[in-house]
């Protein structure tokens, strides 16, 4: 798989990237740690050498698995891990990184993100300055290499850009979730941001497997997702039988395509989750999948039957 230059770092990425937030197991359901460290073993042999976790996910049980993972390939991989908001005064963000690092057992984190703006819930409100300063010196004693956002606004990524360089700008984004196309992806256009996308199939709703009347465990994220609920869902698998045509003349799955569809969008890479090895090899293997610009143009249109009516909301969730 080509990689990728990570914003305007000296870091290089793959254009999917594994997703491990499901690896921390807290607001999932029927998580194995075993199964966990095969898939993240399977992206690696796979091709895909970019992991994406959080101190969040599973209170650091995320960032542990990944080590497990990986940690014998370490220097062919990269690592891309997150700060919560509730960690971001200078002293907090610090002590945060070292706890990542001992984590993920390495002495260096490639990419180091603000998961989510300060203030984000219920968090106390630290001005991003002070939390700059912070990344700015990991990155001087070289504990980090790139710095991220993630959930940033248009309006928050220039403000935190003021303090130092930003190299890439995580948000949700997929052919049934595109705010960011209307907000920051210009400015990250401009000025060489790249773009992670989380969800990028729009929490396997992109993957077809969800009949009409499914229902997922209340103690399951997804059945607060607005995508899944009402008429919102009932035009997400209309949209879905129009882009079957698609993948079939690909000989590819519908996550393929969305997966292809979005990696081949302006400074964009997909973040894709799975728990079993096999739904990671199918993820790298949209890589592959060439379309042309008619295609793409026609992908947009299909995925459009959704987004229209979709409020503004940037948050995806109903929590």
């Amino acid at each position: 798989m080509e990689k990728r230059r990570l914003g305007k770092s000296d870091v290089e990425i793959t254009p999917i990237l594994m997703g491990t937030w499901q690896a921390g197991k807290k607001m999932w359901v029927g998580i194995e740690d075993a199964d966990s460290i095969n898939a993240i073993r399977s992206a690696f042999e796979a091709g895909i050498t970019t992991i994406d976790t959080a101190e969040i996910y599973g209170d650091g049980h995320s960032e542990q698995i990944v080590a497990e993972a990986l940690s014998d390939v370490r220097d062919s991989v990269e690592y891309a891990t997150k700060v919560f908001p509730n960690h971001l005064k200078y002293n907090q963000v610090i002590e945060a990184c070292d706890r990542s690092l001992k984590n993920l057992k390495t002495d260096r984190i490639d990419l180091y993100q603000i998961h989510w703006p300060s203030g984000a819930f219920n968090t106390e409100i630290v001005p991003i300055e002070e939390t700059m300063n912070a990344l700015n010196h990991l990155k001087e004693q070289g504990k980090i290499r790139a710095i991220g956002v993630s959930n940033f606004s248009r309006a928050q990524l220039e403000q935190a850009a003021q303090y130092g360089r930003i190299d890439s700008l995580q948000p949700p984004y997929s052919l049934f979730w595109r705010q960011v196309e209307k907000d920051a992806m210009p400015y990250c256009i401009e000025n060489q941001i790249s773009i992670l996308a989380y969800s990028p199939l729009a929490q396997g709703l992109l993957t077809g497997k969800f009949g009409p009347d499914h229902k997922f465990d209340p103690q399951d994220n997804r059945a607060k997702n607005k995508l899944f609920q009402g008429e919102n869902y009932q035009r997400a698998q209309k949209a879905l039988e129009k882009l079957q045509p698609i993948a079939d003349r690909h000989h590819c799955t519908l996550a393929q395509l969305a997966l292809a569809w979005l990696i081949a969008q302006p400074q964009t890479q997909a973040i894709a989750g799975a728990r079993y090895p096999e739904q990671v090899i199918a993820n790298a293997q949209a890589a592959s999948v060439q379309l042309s610009a008619a295609e793409l143009q026609e992908i947009d249109a299909i995925g459009r039957i959704v987004t229209d009516h979709l409020d503004n909301g940037p948050v995806m969730w109903n929590f």
